[in-house]
């Protein structure tokens, strides 16, 4: 049975809450060790906290999801314009209307470019930070090097799937506790949706500006403005579960610095040689 009070790791006192929650272990700090901080004996690595870091990628995925709803409000104006206007195949909307339809899909289309460059560089940065500390916490739980964590976005079709592997071993550190009847039961579902829905974005946000770029006839331009709005929409969603993606790793890795910087096994190993 889950925590009654934090709902992620196994429930131990009568009244169903874990080792943290009930007060017999300390409590996390509000992000990681400082360095400088770490215990005596431990490892030697340098813990940065991801907190700010995370709260920036939060603030810009919050302007990605404005950016992209406006998109998609542009664009079903947009859609409903052409649809409209169409006369036995024949476009027949007045001017002023159609530049002022094709202004405000241009200025949105720029706002989404603009938050999404500003996200990515943050994002990729906060995702160094977590790597790292990952490396501390348990370098044997990788099957990437920390480099990759930036490589891996810029490899062809390579940055669909060597991005969620460096995550995957990160994700795996941060649920690491001592093994004990208070270890945590951490579902990997938000990692796993936030990639789905950012590999489905991806796909089809280039096949549907590929068909609105090579439209030509009003009809065909429709359809693929609807298109596009689809793929705004399926953005929205991407980002929303990015922005939880982030925040619940952030918190993992704050939890498991307070165990301390040493490999939960090392711990372990550690704490029988004292009991022998």
């Amino acid at each position: 049975m889950l925590c009654t009070s934090c709902r992620t790791r196994t429930a131990v006192t009568a009244d169903g809450r874990c080792t943290f929650c009930s007060g017999t272990r300390p409590a996390p700090p509000d992000g990681l060790m400082a360095a400088g901080a770490v215990p005596p004996g431990e490892s030697a690595g340098r813990l940065e906290s991801p907190v700010g870091l995370s709260k920036a990628v939060v603030v810009l995925l919050c302007a990605v999801i404005a950016a992209d709803l406006f998109a998609v409000a542009a664009g079903l104006n947009m859609r409903s314009l052409l649809a409209g206007g169409l006369d036995d195949g024949f476009l027949a909307v007045r001017l002023d209307e159609a530049d002022r339809a094709d202004r405000l899909y241009y200025f949105a289309g720029s706002a989404q470019v603009l938050t999404l460059l500003a996200t990515a560089v943050v994002f990729i940065i906060w995702f160094c930070r977590v790597r790292q500390n990952a490396e501390i916490f348990d370098a044997s739980a990788h099957t990437m090097r920390p480099g990759w964590a930036v490589g891996g976005w810029f490899v062809p079709f390579g940055n669909l799937w060597l991005p969620y592997r460096v995550a995957a071993g990160v994700w795996t550190t941060g649920a690491q506790t001592l093994g004990d009847p208070g270890g945590r039961t951490v579902s990997r579902a938000p990692l796993n949706l936030w990639w789905a829905s950012w590999v489905c974005w991806t796909l089809f946000g280039r096949f549907a500006s590929g068909r609105y770029s090579s439209a030509v006839l009003p009809r065909e331009i429709a359809d693929a403005a609807t298109l596009v709005v689809a793929s705004d929409v399926l953005g929205v969603v991407a980002a929303v579960l990015a922005l939880l993606f982030v925040r619940r790793l952030t918190w993992m890795q704050g939890e498991r610095a307070a165990l301390g910087s040493t490999p939960i096994s090392a711990q372990m190993a550690r704490g029988g040689r004292h009991l022998a």
